[in-house]
């Protein structure tokens, strides 16, 4: 488990984090959302050990950063946004080298190697140039890279900028992989992507921690409308009655679709679910419904909304929350 507590990064007068706290289990691909600059890569690089915090500590599995860093790299593996690699090497000697690095022994170098190069399927291309690789490629041998060792953690910055559509597909399925032996975390701009392949979503506006929660729980708690859309064929009055008499029902709208054709908007009380009664009350009257649906709000719609929204409001609607 990773545990960031109370986490503060200055920059002369600018915070760029502003006390951070959450925690992370063992079993679930985490992602990081926000705005540029709201502090996604600072806190990665802090929880690496790439950057020292100004304030507040970061621990995995107990280990403090600051007082075991040695046992607390091992835990952790780190690609960032641009993968650290050395263009004149070919893939093997490159990721020798990094074993090397990690204080793997020769031994355990040649094994991990051979093996983290079979997971992510470099071994086609162990013997060429990274220079001669493309993109998707180079991302491939970061992930080794990240891999080496076998960290119980894997954090991924970016890991998608400037792949092209198969080599998204490609690295989404690697970073399935990954999860089914590690506890992955990424930061990413394509919400698609996050919405796709993370179990859990923290999102960071202007240094501060805005919401957490599965991607479902996120689109329900906070785009719960209660907005039921409906198209139903039949008088204006007639619609009308039915509607006022469906328990639950705060309040609706009508619009005209086409003669003797309507769209309602109806608003349910809190907590109620009302499409089925909406279906037997049509029905029952002879009152054919050709559509009725439940409206609802996208990752993205939460996204926008918690990272344009002030500080008060966000701090207050994590507060009404908890």
């Amino acid at each position: 488990m990773i545990v960031v507590k109370n986490l503060v990064k200055k920059y002369g007068s600018h915070i760029a984090v502003d006390n951070l706290n959450f925690s992370i289990d063992k079993g679930r691909i985490y992602g990081f959302l926000g705005p540029n600059g709201a502090g996604k890569s600072t806190t990665m690089n802090i929880m690496t050990g790439y950057l020292a915090a100004t304030e507040g500590e970061v621990t995995i599995n107990g280990f403090d950063i600051l007082k075991n860093p040695e046992a607390f790299k091992k835990s952790v593996g780190y690609l960032p946004e641009m993968p650290p690699v050395y263009m004149d090497m070919t893939v093997r000697e490159y990721l020798n080298f990094a074993a090397e690095l990690k204080g793997l022994s020769k031994e355990e170098r040649k094994i991990q190697t051979e093996v983290i190069m079979g997971r992510i399927k470099l071994n086609q291309t162990a013997d060429r140039l990274i220079a001669n690789l493309s993109k998707g490629y180079r991302q491939r041998v970061g992930l080794a890279q990240a891999m080496l060792g076998f960290p119980e953690t894997i954090i991924l910055d970016e890991p998608m900028v400037g792949l092209d559509p198969q080599q998204i597909i490609e690295i989404r399925q690697l970073i399935r992989s990954l999860a089914k032996n590690h506890t992955v975390i990424l930061s990413s701009h394509i919400l698609a992507e996050v919405q796709e392949l993370c179990d859990y979503i923290l999102i960071i506006a202007k240094g501060k921690l805005v919401a957490q929660d599965t991607p479902e729980n996120l689109e329900r708690l906070f785009l719960g409308t209660g907005l039921i859309k409906l198209e139903a064929r039949g008088s204006v009055e007639k619609i009308k009655e039915i509607l006022s008499r469906v328990r639950f029902v705060k309040d609706y709208t009508l619009t005209k679709k086409d003669e003797q054709l309507y769209q309602a908007a109806v608003t349910a009380q809190k907590g109620a679910d009302i499409r089925e009664a909406l279906f037997f009350a049509f029905a029952g009257e002879g009152y054919p419904l050709l559509s009725l649906y439940e409206e609802k709000g996208t990752l993205e719609d939460v996204y926008l909304k918690l990272t344009q929204e002030g500080g008060g409001a966000i701090e207050s609607r994590i507060q009404k929350r908890a």
